[in-house]
């Protein structure tokens, strides 16, 4: 990866294993443009590298990934929300397709909170683990906001029940529950130790048997990247541009319960 002074994802590779490693605690792993690139950039490396059998996605702090950096889009003066909505879908759309196309498998390893379009990482990996600590949210409907590109990673990993539960409440849940609802592989007490065993058993299959066995994995989500993608980046960028979106974020930012909350 090329260096620099602002690194929010770090890369290391050795053994046959790339990790990922997203590195930025000051904002709890949000999902910024620079986190966009550099995570990017990684996948691109780790691609390139034919020693590399395969990519653990992991985090440094308390949190996995809490979404959409929402104070880097509010802190771009004088722009048309939508504009800049559109781009960051964009973004984030190819992002979570390089994951679904890198020609070697991807594995998550949570510790920590998954909230919004960090829940649209895991979903994009083909394997994920998480320790006790994790939690996970999709909050987007909390904000005046809707998952629609996370959708396509994240909908084909849980049972339709439950995609229509947390789509809808924001709720939290933990990893047991994530393991249930099929978001994540396995719910464990050392993420450390089994990322080890599969990385082991990755190591023991050859590149090509990889490569062919994942897209036989992942054809169906690449259909619905082909069919929906257009159509659900448009709904994000109207939603991003609404004044009800407007007033979630705003609300979040300010640490206060938006407008429309309902005390109960």
């Amino acid at each position: 990866m090329t260096e620099t002074t602002d690194r929010r994802v770090r890369y290391d590779a050795g053994d046959g294993i790339a990790t990922l490693t997203l590195d930025s605690p000051h904002n709890r792993n949000a999902i910024s443009t620079l986190l966009i690139e550099q995570l990017r950039q990684g996948l691109a490396d780790a691609a390139a590298d034919d020693a590399v059998r395969a990519v653990v996605l992991t985090h440094t702090g308390a949190t996995f990934c809490a979404g959409a950096d929402l104070s880097e889009a509010s802190a771009v003066a004088d722009a048309d929300p939508a504009e800049l909505a559109a781009a960051r879908t964009r973004a984030m759309t190819e992002l979570l397709r390089a994951i679904v196309e890198l020609p070697k498998p991807v594995i998550a390893q949570v510790d920590g909170h998954v909230r919004a379009g960090g829940m649209g990482l895991v979903g994009a990996c083909d394997i994920a683990v998480a320790g006790p600590d994790a939690t996970f949210a999709l909050t987007e409907a909390r904000l005046g906001l809707a998952a629609s590109i996370i959708s396509l990673t994240v909908i084909p990993r849980l049972t339709s029940r439950a995609a229509g539960r947390y789509f809808l409440t924001g709720e939290k849940f933990g990893p047991h529950e994530a393991e249930a609802i099929g978001l994540i592989s396995e719910a464990v007490q050392e993420s450390d130790e089994a990322v080890c065993e599969l990385v082991a058993a990755l190591r023991t299959c050859s590149p090509q048997g990889l490569t062919e066995s994942k897209k036989l994995t992942t054809m169906r989500m690449l259909a619905d990247f082909d069919c929906y993608a257009e159509t659900l980046a448009a709904q994000s960028a109207r939603l991003f541009g609404s004044e009800e979106a407007l007033e979630g974020v705003t609300a979040f930012l300010q640490k206060r319960a938006p407008r429309w909350a309902v005390d109960g």
